[in-house]
């Protein structure tokens, strides 16, 4: 392995279970995290398209994200490898530095007035959000025993649904149950849409603040060493160098997931970036961005989201007992092609006139498009795709991975979500004008055709920690299957 690690192997210590309540703290920051990923997610498109910006351009904008994080990730990686503060820890340093920052961005978001503003601040917020969350992916690897991972990816997957439901809902329910507006004059951020954010950011900082104080994070298995090899590797340069050499020798079973993130991240770009316009044009039939019923088919995404969000918080639930009933890899190919179906079927539900209504009777009458109801159902396989997405891959990864670098190959493995963003920024708008002629719907057909692909190539996967598990191993147990996954997998 190029470059020289920080000796601090955890696989020689013996780590205990930990109890619901150890995981469910070590993991609630992530719901604060994905208040601001479903805000960003869901409204950055909406925000440039206010502000001015053409449909084709849109994919474009969200460059200046991806680009940022292609070299912050594994720099974050590498740094919390190298940390260790006997107060704070190894990981939560970054998590709170990260919530700060995000948080600072989401309130200044709603305050953008010109294209230029609204891009840079979308560089600022995924920069910050990325360097508090790809700590979180190397705890669980950090502190929890091999037959506890996969649930310790799941409820970070279970926080992440939670909030990206309500995150995502936040626009809807100021607009429709607290009667704030969600219109405004041209070039204006509407008031609904504002507080939205300014709730997101609070909610983000609390949520990751909570795991900082609730978690404890292992010392260093022998702490002089750690310090020694510290000094011996100081330097500006020899840090550069480290936090991107490696790259050349990911472990095989990381090369080979790779490929599976590359195409699963693209169909999520392509939904992120495109699913508004998509929606406003396709099925409400309309580009006014100062209009009603633009801003009534945006505040319906988010709607969306919430559900496929929501759907992912149960299917993390479930996950853990279909890949030990089958495999993880059949697992994931599953998901993900329930995932591809939802997205290409978004493209039919232009063919239901927006006109059309239903009633239902719940407490009172209600009164919905059937083709906003309609949406709802692709987000079902979106869910379950999401959720596998944020959970399986990670757990896969983490059995693969030599110990004492887990933050540095976790933030490595993060370009393989970067590099798709970076490649939906440069091509899909090209696609959307000339080869779909501005029908941005069938941008999303082709994000689910990436997606279906994605869920094929896992089958090749080689997953050597896919292993029946009893749950009720002892420490010393967990010892001797983490040592012997070390003996037969070299690259750790």
């Amino acid at each position: 392995m190029a470059g020289t690690a920080i000796i601090d192997n955890p696989a020689m210590r013996a780590k205990p279970r930990l109890s619901f309540w150890q995981i469910w703290n070590m993991s609630f920051g992530f719901l604060g995290i994905q208040f601001g990923f479903a805000l960003q997610n869901g409204n950055m498109s909406r925000i440039f398209e206010t502000m001015g910006a053409k449909e084709d351009e849109l994919a474009f904008l969200w460059l200046a994200a991806p680009a940022t994080g292609l070299l912050v990730q594994p720099i974050i990686g590498y740094l919390s490898d190298r940390t260790w503060s006997p107060r704070w820890g190894r990981r939560r340093p970054f998590f709170l530095v990260g919530a700060i920052c995000a948080s600072l961005a989401l309130l200044v978001m709603p305050h953008v007035s010109a294209l230029w503003m609204a891009a840079g601040m979308l560089w600022v917020m995924d920069s910050s959000i990325n360097i508090s969350m790809e700590p979180f992916r190397a705890l669980v690897g950090d502190l929890l025993p091999s037959n506890q991972r996969t649930a310790g990816f799941g409820a970070q997957t279970f926080f992440i649904g939670i909030g990206a439901v309500v995150g995502s809902l936040l626009p809807y329910i100021y607009t429709k149950w607290l009667h704030f507006s969600n219109v405004a004059p041209a070039h204006e951020i509407s008031p609904s849409l504002k507080y939205a954010f300014y709730t997101g950011g609070t909610i983000y900082f609390l949520a990751v603040l909570w795991t900082v104080v609730t978690t404890k994070e292992y010392p260093p298995y022998d702490l002089a060493a750690f310090e020694e090899e510290k000094r011996r590797t100081s330097g500006f340069w020899h840090g550069v160098r480290e936090a991107f050499a490696g790259v050349a020798d990911m472990p095989r079973t990381m090369r080979q997931l790779a490929i599976v993130q590359f195409f699963s991240w693209l169909a999520l770009f392509s939904m992120w970036i495109y699913a508004t316009p998509a929606i406003t044009s396709h099925i409400y039939h309309t580009s006014d961005t100062t209009s009603a019923l633009y801003n009534e088919g945006a505040d319906w995404v988010n709607v969306c989201f919430s559900v496929y969000n929501g759907v992912s918080a149960l299917a993390a639930l479930a996950l853990p007992l279909v890949a030990r009933a089958t495999s993880r890899r059949f697992t994931h190919m599953l998901c993900l092609a329930l995932g591809g179906l939802g997205l290409i079927s978004i493209y039919f539900i232009g063919n239901i006139p927006i006109e059309q209504t239903t009633t239902f009777q719940f407490f009172g009458a209600h009164t919905f498009r059937v083709a906003e109801l309609a949406l709802l159902v692709p987000m079902i396989g979106i869910g379950v795709a999401w959720s596998s997405i944020l959970s399986i891959p990670y757990a896969m990864l983490a059995g693969a991975l030599p110990t004492n670098r887990m933050g540095y190959y976790m933030g490595v493995f993060n370009f393989f979500i970067v590099l798709p963003q970076m490649v939906a920024g440069v091509t899909l708008g090209f696609f959307t004008k000339h080869v779909f002629n501005n029908n941005s719907a069938l941008t999303l057909v082709l994000g689910g055709v990436s997606m279906i692909m994605s869920g094929l190539l896992t089958l090749r996967v080689h997953d050597a920690d896919d292993i029946r598990l009893p749950n009720n191993m002892s420490p010393a147990e967990n010892l001797t299957y983490e040592a012997s996954l070390a003996d037969a997998n070299p690259d750790m």
